[in-house]
């Protein structure tokens, strides 16, 4: 029994400073396992905005034109205007407007061209009254009207004001001429008595004017070497006068000259500009390299 309880013991105390042992050591360090690389995948490339170079442009739109006053002056000096004469009513038809040009982009901001545009022809009206003078007494009104077309030559300066999202807005101003021609004039004459008289011209007029112009549009870059252009314009054509108009059934005639004076337009365009220079080719980033990652066994 005591050589049972002894080897018990023994045995005993034997694992308990084995464990303690155990305890005490220190496990060796892990060691580093190798991990593939993981994929790389190339950026999206970085498209170069070109700077500087030619370009052609070519635009369409619509103008509402109008003219500030309808001024007179005559040949015949021995005829007397009415003193009572005024404008009652005026008006001026839209016009359509076709326009091409060539212009140089110089940087991201800046750039110029110069434009040439014809601008179909609109009708206009002057309705004048008068009281002295009239036949019959009461009112005597004159009804006046022509057409008129244009074609404005122009050098332009614009300044984009940045790029988002493709889009580019930008503001500009312009200085030329424009040629302005009225044809087809016929003046009209209702006397309170019911008596008409009628005039014409012999010729049409055409003469140039000096022309400005102040407007602000929204670019849409379709790509670097195509960009399509939306265009608000404020034009000033001018002040365009017609030939002597000649009066038929009336006793005396003025030998009158009308001025369509300060006549303007607000004109709405849209626009393509093509750059003439090479497109720029993507430029792709190389990728950042990366180091190979390290776990824990």
């Amino acid at each position: 029994m005591v050589s049972v309880r002894l080897f018990i013991s023994a045995a005993a105390t034997t694992l308990i400073a084995t464990g303690a042992f155990a305890a005490d050591m220190q496990l060796p360090p892990p060691q580093p396992q190798y991990q593939p690389p993981p994929m790389m995948y190339a950026p999206p490339p970085v498209v170069q905005q070109p700077l500087g170079g030619w370009y052609l442009r070519g635009d369409v739109g619509v103008g509402m034109q109008s003219f500030n006053s309808f001024d007179h002056s005559q040949v015949n000096s021995g005829f007397i205007w009415p003193a009572s004469w005024s404008i009652v009513q005026k008006d001026m038809g839209d016009t359509s407007i076709f326009g091409v040009g060539v212009g140089y982009e110089f940087n991201n901001w800046f750039r110029a061209d110069v434009t040439t545009e014809y601008r179909t022809k609109a009708m206009w009206k002057a309705t004048g009254s008068y009281t002295n003078s009239c036949a019959g007494g009461g009112t005597c009104f004159d009804v006046t009207q022509g057409n008129m077309s244009s074609a404005v030559v122009m050098a332009n300066a614009y300044i984009d004001l940045g790029t988002w999202w493709c889009l580019t807005p930008y503001v500009g101003a312009g200085l030329g001429g424009a040629y302005n021609r009225i044809t087809g004039l016929q003046d009209l004459g209702l006397n309170s008595d019911g008596t008409t008289g009628f005039g014409f011209t012999t010729s049409d007029s055409g003469s140039w004017d000096f022309a400005w112009n102040a407007q602000a549009g929204l670019t849409y870059n379709v790509t670097n070497n195509f960009k399509v252009d939306l265009n608000a314009r404020y034009l000033r054509l001018g002040s365009p006068v017609t030939s002597e108009v000649f009066c038929q059934n009336t006793p005396s005639c003025p030998g009158a000259l009308y001025t369509l004076s300060n006549t303007s337009s607000w004109d709405f365009r849209i626009g393509l500009r093509w750059m003439l220079q090479p497109e720029t080719p993507p430029m792709m980033m190389a990728p950042a390299p990366m180091q190979p990652l390290m776990s824990r066994g």
